[in-house]
């Protein structure tokens, strides 16, 4: 959602009632965004271990050498 800083001012209350609601605002002037509010985290989530298990694939080959072809790329 786009706001100018004029409305951002006036309904500021209602604007960060829509941010912790989950959506982004930002903020423009003469139609040129300066600011986004979003949400405030206190505490970063942790990452969990093995998170993106079965998201990622690794071909077989890709520890294998290089073609000459694609080396002759890397140099240029």
């Amino acid at each position: 959602m786009y706001v100018n800083i004029h409305e951002a001012k006036t309904n500021l209350s209602k604007l960060l009632k829509k941010v912790k609601a989950g959506e982004e605002v930002v903020i423009a002037k003469a139609g040129v965004p300066v600011a986004k509010l979003v949400p405030y985290n206190a505490v970063p989530s942790r990452r969990a271990p093995g998170s993106a298990k079965n998201k990622i694939f690794v071909s077989p080959d890709f520890n294998d050498p290089l073609t000459e072809e694609m080396l002759r790329e890397f140099e240029n």
